[in-house]
This record gives structure tokens, sequence and C-alpha cells, in this order.
């Protein structure tokens, strides 16, 4: 299938393209339609783009979507999105993958006063400077970053955090299991079975990422902790993230076919931990910790009553402590993974952003 430039004119209404047909790009399109058929204004859907091709849909996405998904691969560096030059202000593009290339672009739609909502993390969750770019250009044109579906899956976690900051609430501490794959994988794992086998059942029910090693490693939740400073005001740097990673060094070398099927070289080291926890009445929880100037990522020990320790299936539970909470922290716990949580915090974003444009309009 040859890549398909859609071309758009300047004087078309509000219209919405999406960038990723995965799993997460698929729910998309099935709550799309759902919504859609409730009646619920929603832009027009113009455009579907992956790494194989850019397909025009006409408002209605199913077609291409199922055409996209069997289209050959080429490869992130055709990025046939790039070709096409169509997006205006008004619009909203919807980024649905975990592209490194498809990140880089989002402070320059947003320049152009295209919206942008996204589920890639590698947005704010990577380099400060573009971080610093994409608020700058919010600011100057207007345009609008949807970004709840990056952390916690939709929670109310990153409104609520920069609703406290523009109440003058100083952030001093966040903490909290922030990786629904982890969370699923450390209450599953009871010692009785090897935990790569509760790893495959993870990646099955694709809790995981395709790679499970980006969740292992904690690179997933370092990402969100470096989103969720920004938009607490924490000064942290990139590099100030310490992450224990639960990949042995010899597994995250290995190529992802390969790596799979060496899943095993997780379960000693592992069984260890879960043993020394067992021991001391505790239970084992991967947790990310970001505060002024430094931050941790990893596996901790907590006592079975520790407000962490609870929770269940891939519930995210995070702790904010502030000036407002010092004593007891505000709790916010939910489904933290899956496509159709994900799906439906970026329509979310999206009906969000379409409301506030038709208030602004009348």
């Amino acid at each position: 299938m040859n890549a398909q430039v859609v071309e758009l004119g300047h004087a078309a209404p509000r219209r919405l393209a999406l960038l990723g047909t995965g799993t997460v790009g698929t729910a998309f399109v099935a709550r799309y339609r759902a919504l859609q058929s409730r009646g619920l204004a929603l832009p027009r859907f113009d455009w579907l783009a992956n790494s194989r091709a850019v397909l025009a849909c006409d408002g209605a996405p199913e077609q291409p979507l199922h055409a996209l998904r069997r289209a050959p691969r080429l490869g992130d560096a055709a990025a046939p999105w790039k070709q096409a030059d169509s997006l205006h202000a008004g619009d909203v593009v919807v980024d649905a993958t975990a592209s490194e290339t498809v990140a880089a672009e989002h402070a320059h739609w947003l320049a152009r006063g295209v919206h942008v909502v996204t589920a890639n993390k590698l947005g704010q969750g990577a380099h400060a400077q573009r971080a610093v770019q994409i608020a700058a250009h919010c600011a100057d044109s207007g345009a609008r970053y949807g970004d709840s579906a990056t952390v916690g899956a939709g929670l109310p976690l990153l409104s609520s955090l920069r609703a406290l900051v523009e109440g003058g609430d100083r952030i001093l501490r966040i903490e909290g299991v922030l990786s629904g794959s982890l969370a699923w994988l450390f209450h599953r794992y009871d010692g009785s079975q090897p935990f790569s086998l509760a790893v495959r059942e993870a990646l099955d029910a694709g809790f995981t990422e395709p790679d499970p090693r980006l969740d292992l490693s904690g690179e997933d939740v370092r990402r969100k902790l470096l989103i969720l400073a920004r938009a607490s005001g924490l000064d942290l740097a990139d590099g100030q993230v310490q992450v224990d990673s639960l990949v042995p060094a010899a597994l995250a070398t290995l190529p992802h076919a390969q790596a799979l099927e060496q899943l095993a070289q997780l379960d000693a080291p592992l069984h260890q931990r879960w043993l020394r926890a067992r021991e001391a009445g505790q239970v084992l929880r991967f947790i990310g910790c970001v505060e002024a100037g430094a931050a941790r990522v990893g596996v901790q020990s907590l006592a079975a009553d520790h407000p962490l320790a609870s929770g269940a299936g891939t519930d995210n539970r995070v702790a904010i402590h502030s000036d407002r909470y010092r004593d007891q922290p505000l709790l916010i716990q939910g489904p933290g993974a899956g496509a159709e949580v994900t799906a439906a915090a970026l329509l979310d974003d999206v009906l969000r952003i379409a409301r506030k444009e038709t208030i602004e309009r009348c």
C-alpha cells in the first residue's frame, strides 16, 4: 500500500486526525463511534495514520483503520503522516503512539494552533526542553495540550495537581504505584509460580507494552514521574530520576524476540526479594516517588496496611503531599492500564477541547 497524502482545505471545519492504529488507536475509534451514536458533538474524523500509510476516512474511520492495520510495515523513518502537512489551527491531532518521532512534532503542531491530545509520554516525559516548548507554544498560540492519558490512563492526577498549584498550594511529594502493568504483576505474584509467567499473562492481556522490558525497567514510571513533576512545579531534571530496573543487564541487551524467550532471567532475583518481604510480613510494590530535586523508581517492601499496598488489578494508587495535605495525603486510585480506559481519556480531552472552542466562538 502506498502512503496517501491527505489534502484538506483551509476553510474546512475543525477536524480530527489519529496517529497510531494499535490497541489504543483501535479502542479510540470504537469509542469515538459509540459517543457519536449517542449524539455527542465531536470533531469530524478526517484521517488516520501509522508508520505504514495515511488514509482519509471522510468521517467513517473503521474501514481505513482496518486497511492501515493490514498494510506492510515501512518503519518509523518513513513516517507517512509527515507528508500530510494538512493540520491547521483549530484541528485536533490525537497521538496514540509511543513514537519519539511523533512526540517531536507536538510542539510544532501547537505552534500552528493545532490542538494535541496524547497518550504518548515522550512529549512531556522526556527532554526538559521539549516540555518547555510545549508549554510556551500553548501560551502563544492558544492551542491546548490534552495529556490526561499519559499518567493514570485518565485518572484525575494531572488535573488535581494543576488545580492545587493554581490554587496556591505547594506540592511537596508525590509517591505511588504509577504503572498499571506493574501493579497487576505484583498483586498477581505470590511466589507459587515463576514471575516470568505472570509477565507473559500481562503481555497477552495487553497490560504491558509490546516489549514488557519497557515496563519492567521502570522507564515508563520514570517518564510519568517527570510529567507529574513538571505539572506540579517541582524542579526535576531528566537525569535526576534514580531507577532500580527489574531487568537484568543480560536480558536488557537482547533483541525483542530473544528477550521474550528468555524472560525466565527475571525469576530468581524477584523471588529472592519476595521471600525477604514475606519473612518481614510485607508485600512488594513497584513505587515511584518525586520531591524537589530528587526522584526514585523501583521495588519497595511495604507493610500490608501501607496506603500504597492496597488496590487490585491494574489500579494506580497515588499519594499527593502538599501544604494542604501535609498530615494526610490526598489519595487517588483507579484503573491505570488498558486500551479502553486510555482511549476514554483521549476522547475526554478531545471533548473538552471541542466544548471550549464552541464556547469561545459563541
